[in-house]
């Protein structure tokens, strides 16, 4: 018993001190998300209008990209519904082609419906390798339009790449 007491005390110290890194970890990347916001609306006014009628948008804040030949991108970001968070999401892409670099970038995808989010939450949503996102710079974003159901926007921060590879892009979600 005398033994019994301390181990479970230290597990519930581990698993609360795991719960509050995670937090701590998804605090910041929703304040990540908001900044980028701020930043993507600045670089092109034109997507105001998505983020005020798109059914809902994930926003990646830092995905990082690099490859040479084989390359992939990684990033974690908010999941918004109604102008509200509910969870989270995470990005993975691994592509083989022509490719040399590395770079930072932020990107948003838009769903035009709540079956395309829905989708998204779901799991069943992945870009296939012909699905590009629009670089944006001031006045694209007017002129926009959703592909099947989604409008994706990248705005780099930092790095260079030289890229004409094939790969696609798979997500996942985890609600709040």
């Amino acid at each position: 018993m005398k033994l019994v007491r301390p181990l479970v005390l230290i597990c519930l110290m581990l698993a609360t001190s795991a719960t509050f890194a995670q937090n701590k970890k998804d605090r910041k990347i929703m304040n990540d998300a908001k900044k980028a916001k701020k930043t993507l609306l600045k670089a092109d006014s034109g997507l105001e209008r998505f983020f005020d009628n798109s059914a809902g948008y994930v926003i990646f804040p830092n995905v990082g990209k690099g490859g040479f030949i084989i390359g992939g991108a990684s990033g974690n970001g908010v999941v918004y519904e109604g102008g509200a968070s509910v969870g989270m999401a995470g990005l993975k892409k691994l592509n083989i082609g022509l490719q040399a670099g590395g770079q930072a970038i932020i990107e948003v995808i838009f769903f035009e419906t709540s079956v395309d989010l829905q989708r998204f939450k779901e799991g069943k949503f992945a870009f296939a390798a012909e699905t590009s996102a629009v670089a944006l710079k001031s006045g694209i974003a007017f002129n926009a339009k959703y592909k099947d159901g989604v409008a994706v926007f990248a705005l780099p921060k930092a790095g260079l790449m030289a890229d004409a590879s094939v790969g696609g892009q798979k997500f996942s979600y985890k609600p709040f």
